[in-house]
C-alpha cells in the first residue's frame, strides 16, 4: 500500500480536471488508470484531516482543532491505521510531514511507524509557541530530516528527497515477498513558503503572477515524482498487487482564484471548495480504471478501506466515524445510508497569548456556530446558509427561508455532533511554556556528534 498525500493542492489543481494550463500527466495517468471518488471530502486545514486520516475518527474526537498552539496533537489515545496495518503483518514507513506533534511521545515511530523519515513543526522551517518546531536552519532546498531517530543533512528539493527515499525503501521491502508494507508519502508541497527551482515556476509567467506560479510549479514537481513512482512500481513488479492512493488533504491554497472546478472556497473554508479534493485509488484486480464515484465520502473513510483490503481486524473500542469504501469500490452503486458529515475550521484563539493568536474569543463553545458547515448528499449548510449542490454546486444562492425543515434537521445533527466531540478537545488548555523536542534534539545532535549527510537509497 502507497498513500501519496498533497499538501494544499485542491481538486482543480490537476490537468484531468479541466485546469486550463497546469499540466499533470503522469497524476492524470493515474486518474484514467483508478476509481475515482469524485465528491469526497476532508478537513478545511492540513493537521485535521491528518488525523482523520490516521485514526478513521473526526478531527477534534483526537483533539486536534488547529495546526498549532498544541492543537495539532493527536490524542495519545488514539490508534492509527499503521498500528492496525502492523498487526495484519505489515511494515509501515512515514516520509514527509507528519504534523500530529512534535514531543517524543506523539512522534510517528510511537505511534505505529516502524520507518520514519519526517520533518518537524506542521512546515519545513516552520516554529510556532508551544513545543512545535522544525530544526533550525532547515529549508525546502537540502531540508535537515529526522531519519529513524538521527537527523541527516539531505541534498535536493524536498519532494525529491521524501520520494527518493520511499521508493528506496519501498525497493528494499517488496524483496521479501512474504511481508506486505504501507508506504505514507506525505509531501509539504506545494504549501507555503512556495519555493521551486525556477523552471517550474517559469511554466507559468505568461499565465499567473508569484506566489501562484510558485504554487503551480511545486504541483509539477510532485507530477513528476508521481511519475518515477509509478515507473518504479511497474519496473520493480509492484503495480499490479500495489494499492496506489494519491488524495490532498484541503481545498487549495493558492489555485482556487485560478481555476476551482466551479466551486466556491479554497483552504481553511468550509465551503465545498476547501474540504472537496481528489482521490485515486489504483489496486488492479479490486479498482477499475476510469470508474467514477460520485457517492459523498470522507477522510475518516480510509482507515476502516485500508484495514478491510489488507485483511486487517479492527479493534471493536475504537469508535470510528469513517466505513470502508469496498462495498462502492466493487460497485458504485451499492447502497450508502444516509449520514451527515460535519466540518468546522476550528482555529479559535489561545488565552494569554500575545499577537494575532491570542485576540477573540478562546472559548470553543463560543465558535460552534462560526465556520461550520454540514454536508449529505444534496445539501450543505455553511454558517446558517444552506445550498442545493444538485442545483448550485457553485454555492450561489441561500435557499435556507424556502427549506427550514432541512435547516433544523441539519442544525439538529450538528448540535449532537457538538456535543459528542467537546469534551474531547483535549489540547485546549495544553500550556505552551514547553520545550521543542525536535528542535532540541537536532542541537544536541550537532553539538555532540554532528549531522551526517544523508545517503540517498539507490533505485537502480
Amino acid at each position: 500500500m502507497i498513500l501519496i498525500l498533497a499538501d494544499d493542492q485542491g481538486y482543480g489543481d490537476l490537468s484531468c480536471h479541466g485546469h486550463p494550463f497546469l499540466k499533470t500527466p503522469h497524476l492524470d495517468r493515474l486518474h484514467a488508470e483508478s476509481t475515482r471518488f469524485n465528491d469526497f471530502h476532508v478537513s478545511p486545514t492540513c493537521a485535521p484531516t491528518r488525523s482523520a486520516l490516521m485514526s478513521g475518527r473526526a478531527p477534534f474526537k483526537n483533539g486536534v482543532t488547529h495546526t498549532i498552539l498544541e492543537r495539532d496533537r493527536m490524542a495519545l489515545t488514539s490508534t492509527t491505521i499503521a498500528e492496525v496495518l502492523k498487526s495484519a503483518g505489515y511494515t509501515t514507513g512515514i516520509f514527509g510531514k507528519w504534523h500530529l506533534g512534535d514531543e517524543d511521545a506523539y512522534q510517528p515511530d510511537q505511534r505505529g511507524f516502524d520507518e520514519t523519515f519526517i520533518h518537524g513543526a506542521g512546515g519545513i522551517g516552520q516554529n510556532f509557541a508551544g513545543s512545535q518546531s522544525d530544526a533550525p536552519g532547515t529549508s525546502y532546498f537540502n531540508p535537515i530530516i529526522k531519519h529513524n531517530g538521527t537527523f541527516v543533512q539531505t541534498e535536493g528539493y524536498c519532494t525529491d528527497v521524501f520520494f527518493q527515499q520511499a521508493l528506496g525503501w519501498i525497493r528494499s521491502q517488496s524483496e521479501d515477498e512474504t511481508k506486505p508494507f504501507f508506504a505514507y508519502i506525505p509531501t509539504n508541497a506545494p504549501h507555503a513558503p512556495y519555493k521551486v527551482e525556477k523552471r517550474y515556476s517559469d511554466l507559468f509567467r505568461d499565465h499567473c503572477s508569484s506566489p501562484q506560479s510558485e504554487f503551480l510549479g511545486m504541483i509539477v514537481n510532485i507530477d513528476e515524482n508521481m511519475g518515477r513512482l509509478m515507473t518504479k512500481l511497474d519496473e520493480w513488479d509492484l503495480a499490479d498487487n500495489t494499492l496506489l492512493i494519491f488524495m490532498t488533504d484541503n481545498g487549495s491554497a493558492k489555485g482556487s482564484k485560478i481555476y476551482n472546478a466551479g466551486m466556491n472556497g479554497g483552504k481553511g473554508t468550509v465551503h465545498e471548495g476547501g474540504s472537496r479534493v481528489p482521490l485515486f485509488m489504483r489496486l488492479p484486480g479490486l479498482t477499475n480504471s476510469g470508474v467514477d464515484i460520485e457517492t459523498m465520502t470522507r477522510h475518516v473513510d480510509l482507515f476502516p478501506t485500508l484495514a478491510e483490503i489488507a485483511g486487517a481486524d479492527i479493534p471493536d473500542d475504537l469508535d470510528l466515524d469513517g466505513r470502508s469504501l469496498v462495498p462502492l469500490i466493487k460497485n458504485p452503486r451499492s447502497e450508502w445510508e444516509h449520514r451527515f458529515q460535519f466540518f468546522h475550521s476550528g482555529r479559535w484563539t489561545k488565552a494569554g497569548l500575545k499577537g494575532k493568536f491570542g485576540k477573540g474569543d478562546p472559548d470553543p463553545d463560543h465558535s460552534k456556530h462560526k465556520n461550520y458547515a454540514v454536508r449529505d448528499e444534496r445539501w450543505r449548510l455553511v454558517n446558517g446558509e444552506l445550498y442545493d449542490l444538485k442545483a448550485d454546486p457553485g454555492e450561489t444562492t441561500d435557499v435556507a427561508d424556502s427549506h427550514p425543515e432541512i435547516v433544523t434537521r441539519m442544525l439538529t445533527a450538528f448540535d449532537t455532533w457538538w456535543d459528542e466531540v467537546r469534551p474531547l478537545m483535549v489540547n485546549e488548555d495544553a500550556p505552551l511554556d514547553v520545550g521543542k523536542p525536535f528542535r532540541d534534539q537536532f542541537l544536541k545532535q550537532k553539538e555532540e556528534a554532528g549531522i551526517p549527510r544523508w545517503s540517498p537509497p539507490s533505485l537502480d
